[in-house]
């Protein structure tokens, strides 16, 4: 019998594959977002931490080999610095070798924290944090019910960097459909040169059945969704805008049909030429098809 008692569904990004699943919380604390149905069937609650210890003594006796933890569900972040403490101690006690502990973060969870207490809990392990900015545009934030701005956004990822943590940020390709897609470019490149995030990746809207509608709710007659073609096209116009040095670029999401790897901005021209290729001549190019692809 595997060792930890979850909750389901569980998510995780792409990258934490082989990392230790610990339910710090359960759900979201927001979870009005209007493109994501994660969580919905749960209510929001923390996990004591006395379950928790006990899930680590319990993986750590079974022999299990941990070198990375990701902190689930929807934001960790949203528990006090004592009790993330209290967790990340529960952590290095077990695992005294884990290389890296990561955690979803909505922005709002590091309003009321300090850069002092992100960097105690950085020297802890807790040294990545993935946020779903989505967007920079706060029409479009305010549209989606996401209960975040661009100056949120901006002052956690600047409380990130300034902790030493490392920030991997969520940018949702086709967010705005065909109408809005300009301002959302527009404030997303904005947001993200003058950040300068660690890792960022894009992730293409799309729908379980029925979602669309409740998705478009706030959009009024504004909102139409965008093509294949102009998928491409708003990624390509944001990729060629964005001025980062050292930043790892992915969309290899299930999401996007396209995937690309790279730095930007050092493999920023290659990438640009292989989405004009799929714009151009898509036969040339590996697509994953429609029906395989979801947002979660």
């Amino acid at each position: 019998m595997y060792p930890v008692n979850y909750i389901e569904p569980v998510f995780r990004p792409p990258s934490e594959w082989q990392s230790l699943i610990i339910q710090a919380t359960i759900g979201c604390s927001w979870n009005n977002c209007t493109f994501c149905n994660m969580y919905e069937a749960k209510s929001f609650k923390t996990k004591p931490i006395e379950t928790i210890d006990a899930e680590l003594r319990h993986v750590a006796e079974s022999g299990y080999q941990v070198r990375r933890v990701f902190l689930a569900d929807g934001d960790a972040m949203s528990l006090s610095t004592r009790r993330l403490t209290e967790i990340l101690h529960s952590i290095r006690k077990h695992f005294p070798n884990v290389q890296r502990i990561s955690s979803y973060c909505l922005p709002r969870n590091l309003a009321k924290k300090s850069v002092e207490e992100l960097t105690q809990l950085k020297d802890l392990g807790l040294t990545l944090m993935y946020v779903g900015c989505e967007t920079g545009d706060d029409e479009l934030l305010n549209f989606i019910d996401k209960g975040e701005s661009y100056d949120s956004s901006l002052s956690a990822l600047q409380k990130i960097k300034q902790a030493g943590m490392k920030s991997s940020v969520m940018i949702l390709n086709g967010l705005g459909g065909t109408e809005l897609s300009q301002q959302h470019i527009t404030n997303t490149v904005k947001l993200m040169n003058e950040t300068q995030p660690d890792y960022l990746s894009t992730l293409v809207v799309n729908f379980p059945e029925g979602g669309e509608a409740k998705f478009a709710k706030n959009f009024g007659d504004r909102w139409l969704k965008m093509q294949q073609q102009e998928l491409f096209a708003e990624l390509h116009d944001m990729i060629s805008q964005l001025v980062l040095d050292k930043t790892i670029f992915r969309s290899d999401h299930i999401s996007n049909s396209l995937v690309l790897k790279g730095i930007l901005g050092k493999d920023k021209q290659k990438m640009l030429d292989l989405i004009e290729l799929a714009m151009n001549k898509p036969q040339l190019v590996p697509l994953r098809p429609e029906r395989k692809r979801t947002l979660y």
